[in-house]
């Protein structure tokens, strides 16, 4: 059984770590519908914004460096694809 001082204390922090963890899955999935959406100038924001948010979550310990990386590396791979006109349309 844990004592009750580190109860609180984990309480207080699985708090924190909760709405960390939700802020950055939420702006995480706004980058990924603003690609959708092809808004290309608002999902480069927001891809940015999700970057950050990422890297700040895995600094704290919330998820694997390994993960985070992995996650921006394709958002800004699905932004680039927004960005770069599609083969066939060049050969048209």
């Amino acid at each position: 059984m844990p004592s009750a001082k580190s109860a609180r204390s984990s309480e207080r922090k699985r708090i924190i770590n909760r709405g960390l963890s939700s802020a950055t899955r939420n702006l995480v999935a706004r980058a990924r519908n603003a690609i959708n959406q092809e808004d290309a100038s608002t999902a480069a924001d927001l891809v940015s914004q999700a970057s950050r948010a990422l890297d700040k979550t895995a600094q704290k310990g919330l998820i694997h460096r390994s993960n985070a990386a992995r996650q921006k590396s394709r958002i800004v791979a699905q932004l680039n694809q927004l960005d770069k006109p599609s083969e066939t349309a060049k050969s048209e």
